[in-house]
C-alpha cells in the first residue's frame, strides 16, 4: 500500500508544505518594523549614525578654523551660521554628532549588557545568588550618576568621550537589572521552564535559550532608556563646562554659545541647531520606545482599531483609557418594580 507524496508531507515535521512559514508567520517577524512609529524613530536614529561616521569627512571647514566672518547669520557660504570667532557653526554640527552617539551607544551597551548578566542571574537562581546580586543593585542604584561622572571628570583632566560614557554605564544599569529580575522570577515556573530543566538542560541553555527570548522588549526598552540618559548627560557635562571643551558635541557648542551672550546679540542660529539636533534625537528614541511598547502590549497594538457598534446603530471606536458605555435597547421591556417585604419590624413602625 503505497502512502500518497502530499500525506507524507503532511504528517512529517519540518517538510514539504507544512514547513513553509505562513504569511501572518511573516508578517509578525516585520511587526516592529511596520509600526510607524518604530520605523521613524530607526530611520532617524540610523541618519544620526551616519552622520556620526562620514560627519568629520564632509565637514565643509574645520570645527576650530577661525575666519574674519563674525556672527555672521545663516548664508551658502554657511549653512547655519558662525560663531563669535568666525567659526562654522554647521561644521561643529557635525563633528559633533560622533562624541554624542559614541557615549549614548556605549553607555547604553554597558549598562544593558550589566542589568542583563545581574538580573537574569539573581532572579532564576534565587537564593544566596539573588540575595547577593540585588543588595549590589540597591547599592548602585542610590548612587548618584551625575555626581560622580563630574567628580570622575574633574579629577582625570584627559578624560574624554570614552571614560564619561563607561562612568554612565557602570552607574545606570541597576535600575534595568531590578526590572529583569522581576520578570525573571515570573518567567522560571512556566511550564516550558519546567519542561527544559525536566529534560536536563543546563541553566545558561535554559537562561539563553528559554528565559532571554522573552526578555526582549524588556531589554531593548532599558536600552533606549539608558541611552537617552547618556546623551543627555553628555550634553549638560559638556553645557555647564565640566568636560573637556575642546572636544566637540552639541554640549559644547551650546556652552560657547551661552558663555558669549548669544541670545543677547540676537545670534540665533549659534544655538537653535543643536537645540533642534538633540530634541530630534530624543524623539526618535522615544518613538522607538513606543514601538516597542506596542510590539509587546497587543492592547496598545490595537488601539483604536477595535470598533463596537452601541443599540442605536452608532459606532464607537475602542481607544486606551476610554470604555464606551452602550445604551440599552429600547425594546427590552421596563424592569418590574421588586415586591416591598413587609417585616414585623415594619408593622410596629406602621402601628
Amino acid at each position: 500500500m503505497s502512502i500518497p507524496t502530499s500525506s507524507i508531507e503532511q504528517v512529517i515535521p519540518k517538510q514539504g508544505a507544512m514547513a513553509q512559514p505562513s504569511a501572518a508567520a511573516r508578517r509578525r517577524r516585520w511587526r516592529f518594523v511596520a509600526n510607524g512609529k518604530a520605523a521613524t524613530g530607526l530611520a532617524l536614529v540610523a541618519g544620526y549614525l551616519l552622520l556620526a561616521v562620514i560627519g568629520p569627512w564632509i565637514a565643509p571647514y574645520e570645527p576650530d578654523a577661525r575666519s574674519n566672518e563674525l556672527l555672521q547669520p545663516p548664508s551658502a557660504q554657511h549653512w547655519f551660521g558662525t560663531t563669535h570667532l568666525g567659526q562654522d557653526v554647521f561644521s561643529q554640527i557635525l563633528v559633533g554628532a560622533r562624541g554624542v552617539m559614541l557615549v549614548g551607544l556605549t553607555a547604553g551597551v554597558v549598562a544593558t549588557v550589566l542589568s542583563v548578566l545581574v538580573g537574569v542571574t539573581a532572579g532564576y537562581l534565587g537564593g544566596l545568588s539573588d540575595d547577593t546580586l540585588s543588595a549590589l543593585s540597591n547599592v548602585f542604584l542610590v548612587i548618584p550618576a551625575l555626581p560622580l561622572i563630574i567628580i570622575v571628570t574633574s579629577t582625570i583632566t584627559d578624560a574624554g568621550d570614552l571614560v564619561v560614557a563607561l562612568v554612565i554605564g557602570l552607574t545606570s544599569w541597576a535600575w534595568g537589572a531590578r526590572v529583569l529580575r522581576a520578570q525573571t522570577l515570573s518567567l522560571r515556573r512556566r511550564d516550558y521552564v519546567e519542561a527544559a530543566r525536566a529534560t536536563g538542560e543546563s541553566t545558561w541553555r535554559i537562561i539563553g535559550f528559554e528565559i532571554l527570548p522573552n526578555l526582549t522588549a524588556v531589554i531593548a526598552s532599558g536600552f533606549v532608556g539608558t541611552v537617552i540618559f547618556a546623551v543627555m548627560s553628555e550634553i549638560t557635562l559638556a553645557f555647564i563646562g565640566i568636560s573637556s571643551v575642546s572636544s566637540w558635541n552639541w554640549g559644547t557648542i551650546l556652552f560657547w554659545a551661552q558663555s558669549q551672550q548669544a541670545l543677547a546679540q540676537g545670534a540665533w542660529w549659534w544655538f537653535v541647531p543643536a537645540g533642534l539636533a538633540i530634541a530630534l534625537l530624543g524623539t526618535a528614541l522615544a518613538l522607538i520606545n513606543f514601538g516597542i511598547d506596542e510590539f509587546v502590549s497587543p492592547r496598545l497594538r490595537s488601539a483604536g482599531r477595535a470598533r463596537v457598534r452601541t443599540a442605536d446603530g452608532h459606532v464607537v471606536r475602542m481607544r486606551v483609557g476610554f470604555t464606551p458605555v452602550l445604551a440599552r435597547p429600547a425594546t427590552l421591556p421596563p424592569p418590574r418594580p421588586r415586591p416591598e417585604v413587609v417585616t414585623p419590624q415594619r408593622k410596629e413602625a406602621d402601628r
